[in-house]
């Protein structure tokens, strides 16, 4: 026993020094392995609390609320302007005239047709009653026997056709009375006045010129334009993606390309229920489809005018201190053990990789609304956990468990 204990005593310190060069050796074989295992460089950012705006973009141009085309209803020559453009008008101005004279004397001719007409009415009614009273007599005279029935039938003629011509008379009387009116009527529309109040924001004619009026193939002339400037409006074309988060009410932010450093607020007051038929050579594209939504402004500024290029931010969802992330953050992967014939959405699944002890790990996510360039997270991710938010190249390559290395985030400097 003593000499094994002499033996493991002057043995103790070679013992101890080959354990520590087996620890160091173990070491750097860990730290080789290591070193040789793929890393990825990525971003790394940590899901924060913000407040989320989501907008649906669209352009359009400006547009009255109330705008009235002025245009011809019967031909004509224009005589008298009464207006220039922009001029301010109110309802019942006067606009313009056109030459008259054929209408005035289609009137005094419808007239004096009827005073001839009552004029023969007159002696009709004359005759009428003269005949009425023979044949009265005539029937008085055949019940005494005194005259053939032959007579008294002549006599009954007679009247009735005295009541046919007075009849006919007087169906002419109010044929020439409606035929009046007609005239009358084409009378009053050769003079024009303003129908509202507004701005005369587009004339189209000159004295001298013909007014005509319009047909199936030929709209007419468009004498004028009367707009009411005091409603503003601005109607844009949203795609059909976007639009059905468009709700009635909402607020929209305005900017005007002529009026570049002035934001207009308004709201949402018209949305369409069918999209804007663009049709091509006849027939209509099958390709995305616009739908028209009308925002009007709250305080319209007498710089606008109609036909302006405008664009509109429509706000159509906001949150306040909700978790989001950059949206580049998000990817999209197939799902593990998910049979051949499943649908495409049932077979994938959004997330994010989060940075657990420096290696990535696949984490669902739900999303909610998006502000920008940001998009909130409703379950999956808590404050403050990191998360790789790119480069695009890099979130392609990662998978679970592969070791990442943080790059450092690059500064901007404003010059």
């Amino acid at each position: 026993m003593n000499e094994k204990a002499s033996f493991f005593k002057r043995r103790r310190k070679p013992l101890i020094a080959l354990a520590v060069l087996l620890a160091l050796g173990a070491i750097v074989i860990a730290n080789l392995q290591s070193r040789r295992e793929k890393t990825v460089s990525v971003t790394i950012d940590e899901v924060k609390r913000q407040d989320l705006t989501s907008i649906v973009s669209a352009s359009g141009e400006i547009k009255p609320k109330k705008s009235v085309n002025i245009s011809a209803q019967v031909p004509g020559r224009i005589i008298k302007i009464g207006v220039v453009e922009g001029q301010e008008v109110e309802a019942g101005d006067f606009l313009l005239k056109l030459d008259s004279t054929q209408y005035e004397a289609n009137a005094d001719r419808d007239r004096n047709f009827i005073r001839a007409a009552n004029a023969d009415l007159i002696q009709a009614e004359a005759r009428l009653q003269r005949d009425k009273n023979s044949l009265g007599r005539q029937q008085k005279l055949f019940d005494d026997d005194l005259i053939s029935k032959d007579q008294l039938e002549a006599a009954q003629a007679q009247y009735d056709v005295s009541v046919a011509q007075s009849n006919a008379i007087s169906f002419q009387i109010k044929q020439a009375e409606a035929s009046l009116k007609s005239t009358m009527d084409n009378l009053a529309k050769t003079t024009y006045d303003s129908p509202i109040d507004g701005v005369i924001t587009s004339l189209r004619v000159e004295e001298g010129e013909v007014a005509i009026i319009g047909t199936m193939n030929n709209p007419g002339t468009v004498l004028m334009t009367i707009a009411d400037l005091s409603v503003m409006e601005v109607e844009v074309e949203v795609d059909e993606t976007d639009v059905i988060g468009v709700a009635l009410g909402q607020q929209a932010n305005v900017r005007v390309d002529a009026l570049p450093d002035t934001i207009f607020k308004g709201r949402v007051t018209e949305i369409g229920s069918s999209a804007i038929q663009q049709a091509t050579g006849g027939l209509s594209t099958q390709e995305s489809k616009d739908f028209k939504v009308v925002v009007t402004l709250n305080e319209p500024n007498r710089k606008l005018k109609p036909g302006l290029s405008a664009s509109a931010d429509i706000i159509v969802a906001e949150k306040q201190q909700v978790l989001s992330v950059p949206i580049s953050a998000l990817v999209l992967r197939d799902k593990a053990n998910v049979e051949a014939g499943a649908a495409a959405a049932a077979r994938e699944e959004e997330g994010v990789y989060a940075v657990v002890d420096e290696r990535a790990a696949f984490v669902p996510v739900v999303k909610g609304i998006t502000g920008g360039m940001m998009i909130e997270i409703t379950s999956g991710l808590e404050e403050g956990q990191s998360i790789v938010t790119g480069p695009y190249a890099s979130l392609r390559e990662l998978k679970d468990g592969v070791l990442v290395k943080a790059e450092p985030k690059k500064e901007t400097t404003i010059p």
